[in-house]
């Protein structure tokens, strides 16, 4: 007799598969049930239910408590990896909608970035995407990289245009630019006349650096630190065009970004290069892995460098600076 040929496989997919994925991305993202529960406008119980169905169904458990927040288990990160995308996609589909097909008429663009990137790099970038659409609401957000990236996270900005080290996993950072480090000294300071630069001379002298927090005093601590020398903080202070002036008085000297250096610098200010103790900064875009990209965020990007984020997505990124 011939045999009879199996019914095609069925699988348990439930008739609304988005509720419990966005339940588990939602409660995986902020922590907790009730957070999640918030956020999605439903009770707590409903939230509960759906991630049981989706770990009864899936046969892992996909959520754990570490003190008072839940994490996801290893199993959990790899459907959060896979489920987040689709899910942001699915609700961001109405909204991304309307913009295509409205194309870059209107709308807005929200960038944060710190003031020395707001004020050297961005300019150029600002004035052509202002005359190539004009019709879009364009808002710069003042903030050093680290507070960028929450912003960023909370959707409060659509990207973040600054200098990172460590990147964290949720986050891709596409570098674009590279500058030097530079001594930065008065005119008649004994460091502008010296045959030889060595990185003890440079610490003897008091350094203008910008506030602990922001990466340049890291990681001019992290120079001085692994070299095993004593040195001076004699004031700290934010931005770049401050510390030049404070620097042309004769407060102290610094190591700067050549990203901050104008021309006119020269009449008032020394320079040594200094690559050879401190490393190269790098500047570039941020984006949250997996958020859809407005039209708006997309023509600002590509006005920096077409395919940015396309090209990287087929390479190995790495590690990236900050």
């Amino acid at each position: 007799m011939p045999s009879k040929s199996l019914p095609p496989q069925r699988f348990p997919y439930k008739s609304d598969r988005l509720k419990p994925l966005r339940a588990f991305c939602q409660t995986t993202r902020l922590g907790s049930v009730s957070r999640a529960a918030e956020a999605l406008y439903v009770s707590q119980p409903a939230i509960s239910l759906q991630l049981q169905a989706l770990e009864r169904e899936l046969g892992v458990k996909l959520l754990e408590r570490s003190g008072r927040r839940l994490v996801p288990t290893r199993e959990g990160e790899a459907l959060y990896a896979l489920a987040m995308p689709l899910v942001e996609g699915l609700d961001a589909l109405p909204a991304a909608f309307r913009r295509e097909i409205g194309g870059l008429d209107a709308g807005e663009l929200k960038v944060a970035a710190n003031s020395s990137t707001i004020l050297y790099l961005l300019p150029r970038i600002v004035d052509l995407f202002r005359r190539q659409h004009p019709d879009v609401r364009l808002s710069l957000q003042d903030a050093i990289t680290a507070d960028g990236t929450d912003l960023l996270r909370s959707d409060a900005v659509d990207l973040v245009v600054g200098s990172m080290v460590d990147v964290p996993g949720d986050l891709s950072y596409a570098p674009v630019y590279r500058f030097d480090p530079i001594l930065l000294t008065p005119l008649d300071h004994a460091l502008a006349r010296s045959k030889r630069l060595t990185l003890e001379e440079i610490a003897r002298y008091g350094l203008i650096l910008p506030p602990k927090r922001q990466v340049t005093y890291r990681l001019v601590d992290q120079v001085f630190q692994q070299a095993r020398l004593p040195y001076t903080v004699a004031l700290e202070v934010g931005g770049w065009e401050v510390i030049k002036q404070y620097v042309a008085m004769g407060m102290g000297i610094s190591v700067v970004s050549s990203i901050c250096l104008a021309a006119d610098d020269a009449e008032r200010l020394a320079t040594r290069p200094v690559a050879e103790w401190f490393p190269p900064r790098s500047y570039g875009v941020v984006v949250r892995k997996g958020k859809v990209l407005s039209p708006q965020a997309r023509a600002f990007i590509e006005l920096i460098r077409p395919d940015l984020f396309s090209r990287r997505d087929r390479e190995d990124p790495g590690h990236s600076e900050r």
